[in-house]
């Protein structure tokens, strides 16, 4: 590997941290985060209200965050694909190479997050958005529970629309800021945003990323539809497109099932912005991939979520030829 390879090289990873942590550049860095006072908090329709942003840590933090989310789950360990090839000559880029692909899972052994509200929320509403979080313990192991002090999660419903930090991150957040935005939920908001954005927001804070950055959806996305729709339908810039829509995650750092564009967890994109003109249909509730990878990744006691092994007669073994 010559100079200008590893230039190259360095040059890319570099790109990869920076869109890793654009959404501290679009959003709120905890240097400047403050609510906005006298902003209506009313619930917004859902062509109002941004779609949800994945929070990102500032660039300071992402090694460290990296190293907490291995000491949870050594399973978050990153599986190097591509890059593994380069290590030998980026020394220099090893912290941050690792702090991009580690993942954020909490790790199999049960485990149950305490959750709190910055704001004065009636107790029928924090029952209700607490037990859409815990829809989630149908397969896995990791459940939700109120508590009046600081909770690990802790959820505002301020204007900024939807977001959550990603899995493990939440514990690098300052306790007096929220890890969770529920833009204006109240008891009259309908059961089907209950279900299409806590399950969504939930299943961030779980550790699961966007599916729609898979890299199957992401190349049937226009990149100049997309700029174009995002701009005049939430106000995005090329820099948030590129980093909550057009960036692919690293499939080899993934521990997840093949892309699946009905996944709580994947955006609904309209036909206007694919290149085959027809839409990614999102999810609007936990579907059953969701349930079995969160099996999979934290796995209840006493659910199955492997294949049940088959047995047959001994004489019926096929034998193969090598």
């Amino acid at each position: 590997m010559n100079m200008n390879q590893n230039d190259h090289l360095r040059a890319t990873l570099a790109k990869i941290a920076e869109v890793a942590s654009a959404a501290i550049e679009i959003g709120e860095d905890f240097e400047n985060y403050e609510h906005k006072e006298g902003e209506e908090s009313e619930q917004a329709s859902q062509e109002d209200t941004p779609a949800c942003v994945l929070k990102s840590l500032p660039k300071r933090l992402l090694v460290k965050a990296a190293e907490t989310a291995r000491t949870i789950n050594p399973v978050n360990a990153p599986v190097f694909g591509p890059l593994a090839s380069v290590a030998a000559g980026l020394e220099i880029n090893e912290p941050l190479r690792l702090a991009v692909l580690t993942a954020k899972y909490w790790g199999p052994k049960p485990r149950t997050l305490t959750i709190s509200f910055m704001e004065s929320t009636p107790a029928d509403l924090k029952t209700r958005i607490i037990s859409h979080m815990n829809a989630w313990t149908k397969t896995g192991c990791i459940s939700f529970v109120g508590t009046n002090g600081t909770g690990d999660i802790r959820i505002s419903r301020e204007p900024g629309g939807y977001w959550s930090y990603l899995g493990t991150d939440v514990l690098l957040i300052p306790k007096n800021r929220p890890t969770m935005n529920l833009q204006g939920f109240t008891m009259r908001t309908p059961e089907s945003e209950y279900k299409r954005v806590v399950h969504h927001e939930t299943g961030h804070t779980l550790g699961f990323p966007h599916e729609h950055m898979r890299k199957d959806l992401v190349a049937r996305i226009d990149p100049a539809k997309a700029y174009k729709w995002f701009l005049e339908t939430y106000g995005w810039d090329r820099a948030t497109v590129d980093s909550q829509v057009l960036t692919p995650l690293d499939e080899a750092s993934l521990m997840g099932t093949p892309a699946d564009q009905t996944s709580i967890m994947c955006y609904q994109l309209p036909r206007v912005i694919t290149k085959d003109g027809k839409p990614i249909t999102g999810g609007t509730d936990i579907n059953q991939t969701d349930y079995m990878f969160a099996g999979k990744i934290y796995p209840k006691p006493g659910y199955v979520t492997a294949a049940q092994e088959e047995d047959w007669a001994e004489s019926e073994d096929v034998e193969v030829a090598v």
